[in-house]
């Protein structure tokens, strides 16, 4: 995938710390009943899969002159682009004489189909906050949905935002490629962001971790967002390998992959998992935390990174979220 930029050990106060707790209690609820990250459970998204179907539906519903705009072949360079804030294709779904009422309800119906309800009600927040609501979001379609023959990709993308959606039919790739989420936070205070609660969780990893461990996880600066490219088993990981963790230490990484994963459907969560098995396990990850971008200098680090053969979630909370997430099997 190519890069794109985008334009745009102190002791803590009772109060501090009994904030931190219900922050964890509040984060852990986030991970659906039920939810494990079990590998081998489903076998991912299929071309029948919710998402999967209404892409058919709308695809289906497309003038000859909605295709020429909203249509590209399967290799097309944008759909190996990957940024923060861009446009795949240049009307929005908002966009008068352009999209249908019915066309922008299916468009609603494969971004639910995404998501767990839980994650659903946070994007349409991020994306009613970010950019006013998905109407500001743009879509496109690589392939051609319902050929059972070809492979097939749906991708919407604006401010803060890319989702895909491809029946599993994109090769080794969970999500169907690499998708960003993120939140405008100009405020210093780290906790106004939506996705505060995830740093929260990989905070509670840093704590269980002992001095040498916690200097080994440390880094004073951290590589490009963009540069989540796939590695594979030759790769170089910045920070802690989880295998070198104690057992309750594990299961602290753990938690924090559930909570992670908890915004996106089932299907997506399990094929992440068999691809992460498949690489080695989740000993085969690497945390890694920032000290660049220290907001409030609360030593909360606001900028980590968990990296692995296969998976790579680069986390910038300073000074607004972006999140780059790229999970696959690097090809050869």
């Amino acid at each position: 995938m190519k890069p794109s930029q985008c334009d745009c050990s102190t002791a803590r106060s009772a109060v501090d710390r009994r904030g931190f707790v219900k922050g964890l209690a509040a984060a852990a609820a986030l991970v659906l009943p039920g939810r494990s990250l079990q590998a081998g459970l489903y076998s991912g998204p299929s071309r029948t899969s919710a998402a999967e179907t209404a892409v058919t539906e709308l695809y289906r519903t497309l003038t000859d002159d909605q295709k020429k705009v909203l249509c590209l072949p399967f290799d097309h360079e944008k759909r190996h682009r990957i940024s923060a804030n861009w446009h795949v294709t240049e009307p929005t779904l908002g966009q008068q004489n352009f999209f249908t009422s019915m066309q922008r309800e299916l468009t609603t119906r494969i971004v639910r189909g995404l998501c767990s309800e839980e994650g659903y009600a946070r994007l349409t927040r991020q994306m009613d906050e970010d950019a006013g609501g998905l109407h500001e979001f743009s879509v496109a379609f690589f392939g051609v949905p319902g050929d059972e023959a070809q492979p097939f990709e749906f991708m919407l993308t604006g401010r803060h935002l890319t989702l895909r959606a491809d029946g599993n039919t994109v090769d080794r790739a969970a999500f169907g490629g690499p998708i960003i989420y993120g939140h405008d936070q100009v405020d210093p205070v780290a906790s106004k962001n939506i996705y505060y609660y995830q740093t929260q969780q990989t905070d509670a990893v840093f704590r269980s971790l002992t001095a040498d461990q916690a200097a080994k996880a440390l880094v004073a600066q951290a590589p490009a967002e963009t540069a989540v490219q796939l590695q594979g088993d030759a790769g170089k990981f910045a920070g802690i390998q989880v295998g070198e963790l104690s057992a309750e230490q594990k299961q602290q990484v753990e938690q924090a992959l559930k909570v992670l994963l908890a915004p996106y459907r089932t299907e997506d969560v399990s094929e992440v998992m068999d691809i992460v098995k498949s690489s080695g396990g989740m000993d085969q990850l690497h945390m890694a935390f920032y000290s660049q971008g220290d907001l409030s200098g609360d030593k909360t680090w606001d900028i980590w990174r968990v990296e692995g053969p296969s998976f790579v979630w680069h986390y910038r909370g300073a000074p607004h979220v972006h999140a780059y997430i790229n999970i696959g099997t690097k090809k050869a």
